[in-house]
């Protein structure tokens, strides 16, 4: 059995129980030294003693960084040191991605998510690193100077893997504080994590038995199973990583520690920029402080056209940092265009909607939904590609077969070859409508899962229940597949 503790294997659940007692029965002084050594050897499950390495080397290069930041008062010496230590980060990240390339390349494609997970976390403990050490030079956050606090902020394990991207004034805080046991709290961040757990391996799992066969082979099928796939993969990397995130939230609660929320309903946006407020919000945050902001102040004479070009460095850099490969970056330039372009459009679509007094309305937002959704959608095809020439097979097929949607015998025979029951498809589109109505009452609502704790037993323990029921009868664990953010 694979020992790597991902939050949806065996391991991880005989793992957190027992960090959680030792953390509650060691004196508050050595709570964060329990967090450290828990942290590193959820770490080390990934069998690739670089990874140790790696994390040790950008606590170190940020930590005496961020010292020397709090030393120096020279503003033009303080500017090289910052520049010296996100080199530094960098450099590494740098070669970390590009070495399970390598490796990849030379070894077939069978074995390339294998080396992939090489690098499991360096993109996001990285990240950071140097807005930690941004936030030194800024003067916005006081350098830490105990390295068991600051390795722990890099390392916490819950979010070590995939995120959130935790700001040093909101996290280092928590790590800090007297420790309180709280039911309460500790109960919401187990059905918080029952949720996430719910919404990966129930929900993303079973749409990768139709996505993965599709997309791995795209040449084998016509137009309308590659349409399917392409709208089934945007649910299922939003139930993926989005899973991820809950569980890291709700992991991080029993610690009475607050992770940031990294999303909130993201295909319900009304624009692509709604969107990246809605989606990874912890990355976007961090493009939007560390790469836009200084972007477009250096093209401020440029007005609109220096916002726009700002925009498509920006998520140039965002699909870089997902990966080299063409189609990332393709998938990144799209989002760039998008929001390059909105800056010209917006003022006109105002005027447009007065006219037609469509603004503020449902239908006005109805149909912004839906087109911003098909945007999405549409870069997403670029983004789980295997290749440039896969995607454009898949944008080519699908309008060709679009004439023929509506033929069930045709559609039928499409989908032939899977290997897959009718009653699969069925599921995938029942679980989706769980997901669809839960993600509806927290935008009419609030947060769902705390309001379910004021409830009545019954109903709280049916909600228990039902949860339990699910993931252990519908999950398709002989297919149980790694997180795809892993990969980044």
């Amino acid at each position: 059995m694979d020992a790597n503790l991902t939050f949806n294997s065996l391991w991880y659940f005989l793992f957190l129980p027992l960090v959680f007692l030792i953390f509650n029965y060691v004196p508050d002084r050595f709570r964060w030294l329990v967090l450290l050594v828990a942290s590193y050897g959820f770490y080390a499950t990934f069998k690739a003693p670089q990874l140790l390495v790696v994390l040790a080397l950008v606590t170190v290069i940020s930590y005496g960084c961020g010292i020397q930041l709090g030393r120096i008062t020279n503003r033009s010496h303080r500017t090289l040191i910052v520049w010296m230590g996100a080199a530094a980060c960098v450099l590494i990240l740098a070669v970390m991605k590009g070495l399970p390339l390598i490796l990849a390349s030379g070894a077939g494609r069978d074995s390339s998510f294998g080396y992939l997970l090489i690098s499991v976390g360096v993109s996001f403990y990285t990240l950071q690193a140097i807005s930690y050490l941004a936030d030194n030079y800024l003067e916005i956050q006081e350098p830490e100077r105990h390295l068991g606090y600051h390795a722990l902020y890099l390392s916490f394990f819950p979010k070590l893997l995939q995120g959130p991207i935790e700001r040093a004034g909101d996290l280092l805080p928590q790590l800090k504080r007297k420790y309180e046991f709280s039911y309460n709290t500790v109960r919401a961040g187990m059905l918080l994590f029952a949720w996430g757990l719910f919404k990966k391996v129930v929900v993303a799992d079973r749409l990768a038995l139709f996505v993965n066969p599709i997309y791995d082979d795209v040449h084998s099928f016509a137009g309308i199973p590659l349409l399917a796939a392409t709208y089934f993969y945007a649910i299922q990397i939003y139930c993926d990583f989005s899973g991820y995130t809950d569980m890291a939230l709700g992991t991080a609660r029993l610690f009475n520690i607050g992770l940031t929320q990294n999303f909130y309903t993201p295909y319900f946006a009304t624009s692509v920029a709604d969107f990246w407020r809605r989606w990874h919000i912890s990355f976007s945050r961090w493009l939007l402080d560390y790469v836009f902001k200084p972007l477009q102040l250096a093209f401020r004479g440029r007005k609109n056209w220096g916002t726009s070009f700002a925009l498509v460095v920006t998520f140039l850099v965002s699909g870089i940092w997902h990966g080299s490969t063409w189609g990332f970056v393709i998938w990144g330039l799209l989002h760039g265009l998008y929001l390059a372009a909105s800056v010209f459009y917006r003022p006109l679509q105002k005027r447009i909607h007065n006219i037609l007094r469509l603004e503020g309305t449902a239908v006005a937002k109805l149909w912004q939904m839906i087109v911003t959704f098909h945007l999405v959608t549409f870069a997403w095809i670029f983004f789980r590609s295997n290749t440039l020439f896969d995607a454009y097979y898949v944008l080519s097929a699908i309008p060709k077969d679009l004439p023929k949607l509506l033929d069930f015998r045709y559609v039928q025979i499409q989908f032939r070859g899977l290997g897959l029951e009718q009653a699969d498809l069925i599921l995938c589109v029942v679980f989706v409508l769980i997901v669809f109505v839960m993600d509806i009452l927290e935008v009419r609502i609030g947060t769902i899962w705390s309001k379910l704790l004021d409830k009545p037993l019954w109903i709280r323990w049916t909600v228990y229940y039902a949860l339990i029921v699910l993931i252990i009868f519908f999950a398709p664990y002989s297919t149980a597949k790694n997180f795809i953010y892993l990969q980044f």
